[in-house]
């Protein structure tokens, strides 16, 4: 009886045992979340007592931050301008005037089966002629005319431009040889070109954007070493009744941070706000040529990454200067 009483007290007496040691797991939990947050409003407060100088940091950031993301948002809109680059391509098989309306059907049949032709469409002379009126502006003058002119005319779409020109030399040639045919015109100089200015513009950005983003993390190393310069007498302090680096360093790291998404955020809106600007002239422009093309604005995903990146880049500047600077200050 008696040993069923103590086994039954035991019992009882083991929630508390586990209840203590899960307040021990926690305890030390608590406390590292508690110096983070100490931290943190050390960071905000350094950052509050210096509004100026931390505005222009900000500023700075902002700049170097906009600059490159913008050309990237930019370009890759250019590169949607209506481009679907296998389409904008075109090959120009040009007819002899002798073939009927019967074999022109058997030619465009037989080019589709081509390998590397993705779509091909018969212009025939009448319709081709309809085209030129309508874009040319001389309409008049070909009325008259005893006759038309202009060919019969296969535009064909190749599946894949990729190595330019000289790569559908092989799907001309094919084009070339199919009886009735008198011409073939590749129609791949104008995209050649447009390819070649934006991949010019893409390593333009990609370099502009390597050298302010040093810049940026030289900026911040910067103001880093400024702000643990003016608290010094502090940091002995901190040093002196037993404080680690890594307790000193916690605060400008947060700093490095905060000023990372201040200029992220900043810089979001920023672009977001001078794209909507710029779609006004971007659509007069495309009226003009009878698109409707239009800017897309920020995406959101680009703008997460601007944000994050820019808070990734003020922590990386930040411990580049602590690193060095903190460990410097010792109590003699």
């Amino acid at each position: 009886m008696a040993a069923a009483k103590r086994n039954t007290e035991t019992k009882r007496k083991a929630p508390k045992g586990a209840a203590r040691s899960e307040r021990n797991w926690r305890h030390p939990l608590r406390s590292w979340l508690g110096s983070h947050r100490a931290s943190a409003r050390q960071a905000l407060r350094q950052v509050g007592r210096y509004p100026f100088s931390s505005a222009l940091t900000v500023l700075v950031m902002t700049i170097a931050l906009a600059l490159p993301m913008g050309l990237s948002v930019l370009i890759n809109q250019v590169e949607q301008l209506g481009v679907n680059w296998q389409e904008a391509a075109q090959i120009s098989v040009y007819l002899k005037d002798d073939v009927n309306a019967e074999r022109q059907q058997e030619q465009l049949a037989a080019i589709k089966t081509l390998s590397g032709v993705a779509a091909a469409q018969l212009l025939d002379k009448e319709l081709a002629l309809a085209e030129f009126q309508q874009h040319s502006g001389m309409g008049d003058a070909l009325l008259q005319l005893s006759y038309n002119p202009l060919p019969s005319v296969i535009v064909v779409t190749p599946a894949s431009i990729d190595g330019g020109a000289a790569a559908l030399e092989p799907l001309r040639d094919r084009l070339a040889a199919i009886d009735g045919v008198d011409q073939v015109q590749i129609d791949l100089l104008w995209v050649e070109r447009l390819a070649s200015i934006l991949a010019m513009l893409e390593r333009f950005t990609g370099g502009l954007g390597l050298l302010l983003i040093i810049a940026l993390l030289l900026v911040m190393a910067n103001t880093i070493r400024l702000a643990i310069e003016s608290r010094r007498e502090e940091i002995l302090v901190v040093k002196l009744v037993g404080g680690t680096d890594a307790f000193v360093r916690r605060p400008f790291l947060y700093i490095g941070v905060l000023y990372g998404l201040l200029a992220g955020v900043l810089a979001w809106l920023l672009l977001a706000a001078g794209l909507a600007w710029l779609n006004v002239t971007v659509q007069q422009v495309a009226s003009l040529y009878q698109s409707d093309f239009a800017l897309m604005g920020m995406p959101w995903r680009d703008g997460l990454t601007l944000v994050f990146g820019a808070m990734l880049l003020g922590l990386v500047g930040a411990w580049l200067a602590v690193g060095q600077h903190v460990r410097a200050i010792e109590p003699s």
